[in-house]
């Protein structure tokens, strides 16, 4: 089985399982990667937010003033736009879900992710268990 790992710069060095992840760096590495080894072979993915600078640069000069998130600001897709892609993933396949954690600084951002990712696995029944986790990177 495969971990994933979505994040524009940081590096994971921890895992759930004492296993290894595979580190992918924005939403077309990672849709491409996922569709390559397919959902049913991943057993754990980690999602990042902001996934450039200029998500970054807006989440530290408006979302933290204004609790909001303006994504015509940002010149990128997020892990919002990652979240919305494997629900569609999900069902387009009719693969389950691996396990998801969140690990972005952004809270808005990472409260909008898990509400999504959570909103699914209830209408599909399963337990919500997608949760914010911080782990311990290099960079």
């Amino acid at each position: 089985m495969t971990s994933i790992y979505l994040d524009d710069f940081r590096i994971p060095e921890e895992h759930p399982n004492n296993g290894t992840w595979l580190v992918v760096r924005d939403h077309d590495e990672f849709v491409e990667t996922v569709t390559e080894i397919g959902l049913e072979n991943i057993d754990i993915m980690s999602l990042d937010h902001d996934l450039d600078e200029s998500s970054t640069q807006h989440y530290f000069n408006y979302v933290k003033e204004n609790y909001e998130i303006d994504y015509s600001q940002i010149e990128k897709k997020t892990g919002l736009d990652v979240a919305k892609w494997l629900i569609s993933h999900s069902i387009e396949t009719a693969k389950d879900l691996p396990k998801c954690y969140i690990h972005s600084h952004n809270p808005i951002g990472s409260g909008k992710m898990l509400g999504y990712l959570n909103l699914y696995l209830k209408k599909c029944r399963r337990p919500e268990n997608c949760e914010i986790r911080r782990w311990k990177y290099s960079r």
